[in-house]
Parts: structure tokens; C-alpha cells; sequence
């Protein structure tokens, strides 16, 4: 059903695909896992785009072509792409070699350019305003923690909901018929056009999704979600304004508490700032005299922490993005 087609934001699927991808996510992990995998991209030709850093991201869109059979080409900072050279021509260029291409970087006009130009499947990474692959994984690994069904669960976004992270998780919650609530100031909140592009999912799917400034919305919530509050491109300058706005939105244990939930989760997307291990943390440090950011220490290290199961089922996630798609 999806064989062909471009994988670059949540709002371009149904419903009904969405859950054929959570589905195809389990069943390649059981088989990863079981040693029954089949290579089904063998022959197949991959090139991963990034202008921005990555760990996960290209650590399983690697691992995900490597199991299939496919090969990968990774390109960073020596691409013509935008330099010397338009989207729309890197596009044409790429596509009469590859026979698939992922980019991970700034604008989303720039993969739906891709796209436009493009003759194979292309596939966000990420960009500034979408994290479909993120969304994915999250979907899924909510439901292999849970033993159930999204439609009978409940998450919150907590923290910076304007950009790719929480605009994601709730646009997928809709599609997922999910109770969705985003918890954050008023002026950190999606765009409108996201908001009611969720809303119209959910009068099909009957998702609850709720937008809050308050702290208590996330009473009888499964997951609690957050990401870091400043993202990659932004400023150092905004550090000051950002941590004045969410000092209260840190995901920790009285937050967890709040859910009245014992078998409360935790997610994040990662990197997190929960400690001042990283030369960021301890900067931040430096100048804030904060230790811990959008999430604590004894939450992250946590035993409600599924965060590394997290990270490993965003290979499994988009190795049935590939399959989905090119197989």
C-alpha cells in the first residue's frame, strides 16, 4: 500500500497506514530478534542527507538498509546540495542513482523540494517542523511497553511544543485515536495549522487532544513525554528566555507523581540535559546554575525510563519505513 511513496510528514497518512507501519515495526523486530530476518532491499541504493548532527537517526537508517541489504551513502558537509547546486537539481541528480534519499536538516520545504524533484521515496529525518520518524518509533514503543492498543492510552508532551517533537507526537496521537495532551506555556504551543490539522484527524479516529498551560493535565496520563528546550539552529541567546518559560515543565518526580499513575513511563527522544555531563549541560550550568534541564537525573536514570528502548525501536521503525516503501 505504501510501496513508492515519500515518508515526510505525519498528516500525509491515514490512519489505517499508520498502523500498518507500527504493525510492520513489530514484526521486523521480532524477526531481527528471532534471526529469521529476510532481506528484502537487497540490490537497493540508500543516500542519508544531514545538515544536522545525528545519533540515532543515521545509526538506524544505517542498520536498518545494512540488515535489509540495502547500501548506504552518508553525506554531511561535502554536498553541492544548496551550495552550488538547488534542491531541486540535487534531487534529480540523487534519484537517478539512488533509489531512496533522506534528509535531515532544516526547513521542511526543503525534503518537500526533494520530493517534488525526486523520482524514489523520500524520507524526513528530520526537519525543523517534523519528526516522523521519531513519532513512529514513540507510537510503537508506547504500545510494546503498554501491552495495548494507542487508542486506550494516554500521553502529554511537556516542555517546547512549537517545533518537530510535539507537533508530531500530536498529530500521531490523533491518528492513533490517542488521549493526546500537549503541556506547555501558551506561547509554546504548535502552530494553528498543525492544531487543526490534528483536530480533523480526530473527529475520524475520536483522539482527545488537549492543550494546556497547567501542570495537573497530565493527571491519569501512561507516558510523559518531553525534548530539549532549545533546539538545533536556535541561538545560544535564547537559552536565558527559554529556561524563564519552562523552569516549571521539568519532567521530574512530583511531575511523574502527578500523573497519579505507579506504572508511569518516561520518553524523550534524546539527547537529554539531565545532567552536566555534556559541554552544553555544564554551560548552561556555568551561566544558569541548573543541573538538571528539561527532565531530572532521577527521572531519566529512572526505572520509569524507557528511554534506550526508545532509541533501539527507531531502527526497527524505519527499517519498515524502507520496506513500507521500497521492498
Amino acid at each position: 500500500m505504501l510501496k513508492g511513496r515519500d515518508y515526510l510528514k505525519e498528516v500525509d497518512f491515514t490512519p489505517a497506514e499508520w498502523r500498518e507501519l507500527i504493525a510492520l515495526t513489530g514484526k521486523l523486530k521480532k524477526a531481527k530478534k528471532n534471526g529469521t530476518e529476510v532481506q528484502r532491499l537487497t540490490g537497493k541504493n540508500l543516500v542519508l542527507l544531514f545538515e544536522k548532527t545525528s545519533t540515532r537517526t543515521r545509526s538506524a537508517f544505517e542498520v536498518a538498509a545494512y540488515d535489509q541489504g540495502a547500501h548506504v551513502t552518508t553525506v554531511t558537509s561535502n554536498s553541492q546540495m544548496g551550495l552550488k547546486e538547488s534542491i531541486a537539481d540535487s534531487a534529480r541528480v540523487f534519484s537517478r542513482m539512488y533509489d531512496g534519499i533522506e534528509y535531515r536538516g532544516f526547513g521542511q520545504t526543503i525534503v518537500e523540494t526533494l520530493a517534488e524533484y525526486s523520482d524514489v521515496p523520500v524520507y524526513n529525518g528530520l526537519t525543523d517542523e517534523w519528526h516522523p520518524t521519531q513519532s513512529l518509533c514513540d507510537s510503537f514503543t508506547m504500545e510494546e511497553s503498554a501491552g495495548r492498543p494507542a487508542s486506550e492510552l494516554s500521553y502529554a508532551y511537556v516542555g517546547d511544543a512549537r517545533f518537530n517533537t510535539g507537533c508530531s507526537l500530536l498529530v500521531a496521537g490523533a491518528l492513533l485515536g490517542a488521549d493526546v495532551r500537549i503541556v506547555s506555556p501558551e506561547a509554546l504551543r504548535p502552530p494553528r495549522a498543525v492544531v487543526e490539522a490534528a483536530d480533523k484527524i480526530a473527529l475520524e479516529t475520536g483522539a482527545r487532544l488537549t492543550l494546556s498551560s497547567e501542570l495537573d493535565a497530565v493527571e491519569g496520563c501512561d507516558f510523559l513525554h518531553t525534548d530539549v528546550w532549545v533546539s538545533m539552529g536556535e541561538p545560544a541567546e535564547v537559552w536565558a528566555e527559554r529556561i524563564e518559560l519552562l523552569r516549571g515543565y521539568q519532567v521530574n518526580a512530583e511531575l511523574m507523581r502527578r500523573t497519579g499513575k505507579p506504572d508511569v513511563k518516561f520518553m524523550h527522544c534524546l539527547p537529554a540535559y539531565h545532567d552536566r555531563n555534556t559541554e552544553i549541560g555544564e554551560k548552561v550550568f556555568q551561566e544558569f546554575g541548573i543541573a538538571e534541564l528539561e527532565v531530572s537525573d532521577e527521572v531519566f536514570e529512572g526505572p520509569a525510563s524507557i528511554v534506550f528502548d526508545q532509541a533501539e525501536n527507531r531502527m526497527h521503525s524505519i527499517k519498515a519505513v524502507l520496506v513500507a516503501t521500497l521492498a
